[in-house]
């Protein structure tokens, strides 16, 4: 592995670049009406699937278990982590804690306890301890010649449970994405197994790579159960279910399919234009999730619209500097680029085996700059005239804003609302696109996947 320096802060250019003022078209909001099933009761729910499983029979008092958790932010994540330790002390265990994802938190244990705390996962909130370290153990070796880690604290315990959000990956398309075995394969595996499976990507395709490293965790190490999450586009938990280990991939495979299907996408193809307020880690692994924006680097983007500019206006808090997929915009302002933990960032790209979700794209000072020179890369239509998108970020998409090129195409469109008349762009002294909802409206934020 390369030695990467230390946080390094990118500047901003040394000299502002002229780009020609141009018209912008007026914008529309719009609200998606989405289904959106949901668990009314979570610790009760993660209670009765642990009991359903009958989750105290297979575990003797005083036995350790080791609990996953990952760098995804996931709604109910910690009423969800401390009935886990409490069904589980209920039954004599002493349940405790691992930090599992890969190579985030700059790859150092201090750095993914950090992470956690971003998400409300302390020792106090849960109830249990917290115990970080990046040495692994190779527990087998797959067909393909892949070796399988697991961390060295987690492979000493007892027991694993394996707590995942099941949703569709970001770097392919297929009947599996960010689950059980991805957690197994990559989040278990911290620095060194997310980089070799990254690496065995470019052989063996990733749904393979997950699917056979997966299987010899499974095999190879003492997983007791897993805890599968399933969110609805309403920022809620719309499924929990507790899953034996013989039959976590199938019902990996079922949970995934549900949560594809209640994904929210944009309602607009193609776009000229989507300016997207905040990427970051808590939004999705690569900042964005490339299910709604497309530009998939190991696949074609599903569903996703035809966009031909991406700006990027601002890191989440929550992403502590890591702006792992800020190489798939073509714009962004200068701030977010100072707000880079280059260190964090390039960790993280380098153990993905995607250098480009790092590279940084053309920036400016402001965001009208910004949004100047995208719309004059958009092709002969007319600026004003663009069909152009904003959206919080690709978490967010129940309320967007469309631009009146893209308004005819939602009238009458089940599912869709239109929300007062065209507005235009307005901009602060600065030259900053206001926030598209006061601060007084605004909804909660919650840290969440990818």
């Amino acid at each position: 592995m390369a030695v990467v320096p230390p946080a390094v802060p990118y500047h901003s250019p040394p000299a502002r670049v002229y780009v020609p003022a141009v018209p912008y078209p007026r914008m529309i909001r719009v609200r998606q009406h989405v289904e959106a099933p949901a668990v009314a009761d979570v610790p009760l729910a993660v209670r009765g699937e642990l009991e359903r499983i009958r989750i105290g029979g297979c575990i003797r008092a005083g036995e350790s278990v080791a609990i996953t958790a990952g760098s995804r932010g996931i709604v109910d994540i910690v009423p969800i982590l401390r009935t886990v330790v409490a069904v589980l002390r209920e039954a004599g265990a002493a349940p405790f804690l691992v930090t599992a994802m890969g190579s985030h938190g700059g790859a150092t244990a201090e750095g993914q306890v950090k992470v956690l705390a971003t998400y409300g996962i302390t020792e106090a909130s849960v109830g249990a301890p917290i115990r970080s370290a990046m040495d692994v153990v190779q527990v087998g070796t797959t067909e393909e010649g892949i070796p399988a880690y697991v961390d060295r604290l987690a492979a000493a315990a007892d027991h694993i449970v394996v707590v995942a959000r099941i949703k569709p990956h970001t770097d392919f398309d297929g009947p599996i994405g960010s689950g059980f075995l991805k957690m197994l394969a990559i989040g278990l595996a911290k620095e060194i197994g997310a980089a070799t499976c990254h690496r065995a990507v470019f052989e063996h395709g990733f749904e393979r790579v997950l699917r056979s490293v997966g299987r010899t965790v499974l095999a190879r190490s003492r997983i007791a159960c897993g805890i599968g999450i399933v969110e609805n586009a309403a920022e809620g938990t719309a499924v929990l279910e507790a899953v034996v280990p013989q039959e976590m991939e199938t019902r990996e495979e079922a949970l995934h399919a549900l949560a594809s299907r209640l994904m929210l996408r944009l309602p607009v193809d193609p776009i000229d234009l989507l300016i997207v307020d905040e990427i970051g880690k808590n939004v999705s692994g690569l900042g964005m999730d490339t299910n709604v924006v497309g530009r998939k680097p190991h696949g074609d983007g599903g569903a996703a619209p035809r966009i031909r500019r991406i700006f990027v206006r601002d890191l989440t808090p929550e992403t502590h500097g890591n702006a792992l997929g800020v190489g798939l915009a073509d714009f962004a302002t200068s701030r977010l680029v100072r707000a880079i933990d280059y260190r964090a960032t390039v960790v993280n790209a380098l153990a993905a085996a995607h250098p480009e979700a790092a590279v940084i794209p053309v920036h400016f000072e402001s965001d009208r700059e910004a949004i100047d020179a995208a719309l004059g890369t958009i092709g002969l239509a007319p600026p004003e005239h663009a069909r152009v998108v904003r959206i919080q970020s690709t978490l967010r998409l129940r309320t967007l804003e469309v631009s009146e090129a893209c308004a005819a195409e939602l009238g009458g469109r089940a599912g869709l609302e239109v929300l007062g008349s065209p507005q235009e762009l307005r901009f602060d002294h600065a030259g900053d696109l206001e926030p598209r909802v006061p601060a007084a409206t605004a909804p909660r934020s919650t840290a969440r996947e990818g």
